[in-house]
């Protein structure tokens, strides 16, 4: 794999190229960076993306010119990092990581662009939470591949363009909506990356656990992936954390038996609800009468923030149909009474149901 730069708040001294093993942040410890898939041949899931991705970096090759820019949007854990680095490595260049909240200031980012080589790749992370004043700084880079700084303040204000190579902007974003629209249309390549499928999520189990050296069976790998809520990044949480169970409490082999117990001690039930998940339906119903309520009542209550359950809770319970998003706020769904154990609302629930629809 190339080399990797990992930027947290920049200036033009201090960033330094690392290789893979000497990252030091968590989300890219070694062993996460090892289950990740390095090439787009060895991807699971995502067709339609990967597909339009192999085109677009073969042509681009075949022209020795750097890709468009690129918008990966979608839920957490759905592999937008990881098709960053595996974008940089199809094409043979290197790639420097950062995030929105971590630049403040154009002078930030000015910092990073400088350093670019020819074709190299730009990761930034929760675009939609850069700054005002770094996003416009962000446009004639993107399009021109310059840079426009001030020298000195008032009369005698000089402004300089420094040009730059010219390289390739990838942005992930888990909420798309957020980006201005002058941002948004300066990105060539626009995808969005949605929840996969049980089956996918059984190749990435079994790859996973190949990979980890932890022998599983067919309907283990099946109950891990039904629980892991669409999400392959859960799928190798909740694998670790089975494995680490069968190896103390069992043979060392995953099989199904072994998933129950061990997700039962983690707090995530048949469905793939953690703890959370099933205190947000629980106060919709117990303290909201099912609702209609407001997503910072529900986050006051339960005392968290309003961005982990929109970004975190809410997108897997909406794709399950757990919960209903109307023009009044949220509800719980008769299928989460259901799951739940409790009993369905009264007279008049059904009518006030099928009114909020016509609002989803």
């Amino acid at each position: 794999m190339k080399n990797v730069v990992t930027t947290g708040k920049i200036d033009s001294m201090n960033s330094s190229i690392l290789s893979k093993k000497s990252i030091p942040d968590i989300d890219r410890s070694p062993e996460i960076l090892y289950l990740r898939p390095r090439r787009l041949s060895e991807y699971i899931g995502q067709k339609q993306v990967v597909e339009t991705l192999k085109i677009a970096i073969e042509a681009a090759l075949k022209r020795k010119e750097p890709l468009d820019h690129i918008l990966l949007y979608g839920p957490p854990g759905l592999g937008k990092t990881t098709l960053a680095h595996i974008i940089a490595e199809e094409m043979g260049v290197k790639i420097t990581i950062t995030s929105g909240p971590a630049l403040d200031k154009g002078g930030d980012l000015l910092g990073i662009l400088t350093r670019l080589e020819e074709s190299d790749v730009l990761f930034i992370d929760e675009i939609h939470r850069l700054p005002r004043v770094v996003e416009e700084f962000l446009y004639p880079a993107m399009e021109d591949f310059a840079v426009d700084f001030i020298f000195d303040k008032g009369v005698h204000a000089r402004s300089h363009r420094y040009r730059l190579k010219r390289f390739v902007l990838i942005g992930a974003t888990t909420r798309v909506g957020m980006l201005s629209a002058p941002l948004r249309e300066r990105f060539g390549i626009f995808k969005g990356l949605d929840f996969y499928s049980v089956e996918e999520l059984v190749e990435i189990a079994k790859r996973s656990a190949t990979l980890l050296n932890v022998p599983i069976d067919e309907q283990g790998a099946y109950e891990i992936a039904r629980r892991s809520r669409g999400t392959p990044r859960i799928v190798n949480r909740l694998l670790k954390r089975v494995r680490d169970f069968a190896q103390v409490r069992a043979d060392g082999v995953i099989r199904k038996e072994i998933v129950h117990e061990a997700l039962r001690l983690e707090g995530v039930d048949e469905q793939g609800l953690t703890l959370l998940d099933q205190q947000f339906l629980k106060t919709i119903i117990e303290s909201y009468g099912g609702g209609p309520v407001g997503i910072e009542a529900i986050a006051a209550t339960l005392q968290e923030e309003t961005d982990t359950l929109v970004d975190v809770v809410e997108p897997y319970l909406l794709k399950i149909g757990f919960l209903i998003r109307t023009s009044a706020g949220r509800k719980a769904s008769p299928d989460a009474y259901r799951h739940l154990n409790y009993s369905l609302p009264g007279r008049g629930y059904g009518a006030a149901l099928q009114e909020s629809l016509k609002f989803k």
